[in-house]
């Protein structure tokens, strides 16, 4: 076969002969002259006119780090923050034992031992170690510097952010948010976006037009996060009321700051977050019978809760995912929990649509000949 891997110009061919892998560039951009090299080389191995090329040596962790991932990360990742996390994952494991390993050697025994020695960090910061020797060992594979991908198990005891709030926890939730947060939550719950996709927002991607309106995303993590969004009447309140509390401007962020990048930023609002969190806690002191105890959660599960409520609401998976902003659908089913009521009502629905089916059937093998063959007809 061949192919050409994710960013690079040239095919490369790989098959495999006498149990042996030939793994190797073609040399061109071409297809089609990649092909017909790719069709010498097999004949010239059949005909004994080939040795089969000797696999190089799998580079050094560290150098396949230095010279080929990082460099890759940034030219091509979509946001800055992005590229921060692979390199802050990348200098963790270049402080460690793996670095010094040939990509082929890594095992999922050396992942346990670098975890180990790290234990006395975070899970979460263990993982983005992990998560970047993980990303670099598939781009090995599809640069053909590596003939198969190890299996890479990831620290438990990481924050998850898969919490789904209550409708009572959401409300009691956002009335505990100081602003601009709590418009930032209210969106988050109505529309399902990112938390980094609502804070640059601006008045030139919104649109209201009286008792509604569409929010659209022109940027984020791949092409399937530009997408346009209805709004809900209370995120239609929400920015409505900002609008007018700004002169009704037609341009301009939506959520303004003195940040460098000039909208609210992540660290703000993780601040209004745990503010709003030990609010409840304090409340819930005071009166914890009218108040229940809400533990606490990252801000992402806001995206989390109105994605699973979509999807318990009977909204399909494709049509989820388009709302997500997801490329891939198997991302999509993290947010998909069909309950055993639901499982129960798409059997009866067949089980109507069946004997709807059969009466029909039934009714029409009753009928005369010439009646049955007019009504086909």
């Amino acid at each position: 076969m061949i192919y050409r891997p994710k960013g690079s110009r040239k095919y490369r061919m790989k098959f495999i002969v006498n149990g042996q892998l030939v793994h190797r560039s073609t040399g061109f951009a071409n297809k089609k002259a990649a092909g017909r090299v790719e069709s010498r080389v097999r004949s010239e191995i059949i005909n004994g006119n080939w040795g089969i090329v000797e696999r190089k040596a799998a580079p050094l962790l560290s150098d396949f780090l230095k010279a080929d991932f990082l460099p890759y990360v940034d030219s091509t990742a979509a946001k800055p923050s992005t590229a921060t996390y692979y390199h802050d994952g990348a200098k963790r494991l270049l402080a460690a034992d793996l670095a010094g390993l040939p990509l082929d050697q890594i095992t999922d025994q050396h992942v346990g031992q670098f975890a180990a020695r790290f234990e006395c960090l975070s899970p979460s910061t263990v993982n983005c170690g992990l998560r970047t020797l993980r990303r670099a060992l598939h781009l090995a594979v599809d640069w053909g510097k590596l003939e198969r991908m190890p299996k890479i198990t990831l620290a438990k005891g990481e924050r998850q952010r898969e919490r789904v709030l209550s409708d009572d926890e959401a409300m009691r939730y956002l009335a505990a948010c100081p602003q601009p947060w709590r418009d930032v939550a209210t969106i988050i719950l109505g529309t399902g976006l990112r938390p980094g996709e609502v804070r640059p927002l601006r008045w030139e991607h919104v649109l209201l037009n009286g008792h509604g309106g569409l929010i659209r995303v022109v940027e984020g993590k791949s092409k399937a996060a530009r997408r346009i969004l209805p709004m809900v009447p209370e995120v239609y309140r929400a920015l409505k009321s900002r609008h007018e509390a700004q002169g009704n401007p037609s341009e301009g962020w939506i959520f303004p700051s003195a940040s460098r990048s000039g909208h609210i930023e992540e660290s703000s609002y993780k601040k209004s977050h745990s503010k709003a969190l030990e609010t409840l806690a304090e409340i819930h002191e005071k009166e914890p019978g009218d108040c229940p105890q809400i533990e606490r959660f990252e801000p992402y599960c806001l995206r989390h809760t109105a994605l699973t409520n979509l999807a318990k609401a009977g909204v399909d998976a494709f049509t989820l995912a388009r709302i997500a902003g997801h490329s891939s659908i198997r991302i999509t089913m993290r947010y998909c929990h069909p309950q055993a009521d639901a499982i129960e009502r798409a059997f009866e629905q067949m089980s109507n649509r069946q004997e709807v089916v059969t009466e029909s059937v039934t009714v029409e093998n009753s009928l005369p000949i010439g009646r049955s063959e007019a009504i086909n007809k």
